[in-house]
């Protein structure tokens, strides 16, 4: 199976809002007031930084050339480690594997300190991160519940090239 990822360009992000879509109705389980605005559309998410800061970084992933899903990452600065923003892979695609290759490609471009976050109540996102993380790190990783932000999950671990 073909797995790419692929930098999203400016000129595509109305493709990019059109799979948040998707991904905003998933996790609109988890947040509350995720409603609809009156076109039917969940509000788009800005996404000026990603076109604008050199330390953000928009993708495409996809499957044999077809769409199927996106990853959003914030790398690393001097006061701040590499964190995974947003990350989406469609039902279609789940279970096949596809997630957890690119969540460790993007881990092994982006070298450093990272910190990975997940909402509380997200258990699937919390399972999921927690298994690619141990595995990619081969357990050696940080693993905490931040209080201050209602019990996120967060991992840290650092990779080198």
């Amino acid at each position: 199976m073909n797995i790419t990822l692929e930098k999203v360009a400016r000129e595509e992000e109305a493709i990019l809002q059109n799979i948040m879509q998707f991904y905003l109705y998933e996790f609109s389980k988890y947040v509350k007031n995720k409603k609809l605005n009156e076109k039917g559309l969940f509000k788009p998410l800005n996404l000026e930084d990603y076109w604008t800061k050199s330390n953000y970084h928009p993708f495409f992933i996809k499957v044999e050339g077809e769409l199927a899903g996106f990853v959003l990452v914030r790398s690393e600065t001097d006061t701040e480690p590499n964190s995974i923003e947003q990350f989406f892979i469609m039902t279609t695609y789940n279970g096949k594997g596809i997630g957890r290759i690119a969540a460790k490609r993007i881990f092994d471009m982006f070298t450093g300190k990272w910190k990975v976050i997940q909402i509380k109540n997200n258990y699937p996102a919390q399972a999921f991160w927690r298994g690619v993380i141990s595995d990619y790190t081969n357990d050696n990783y940080d693993e905490r519940y931040d209080e201050e932000d209602e019990r996120c999950s967060v991992q840290e671990f650092e990779t080198t090239k």
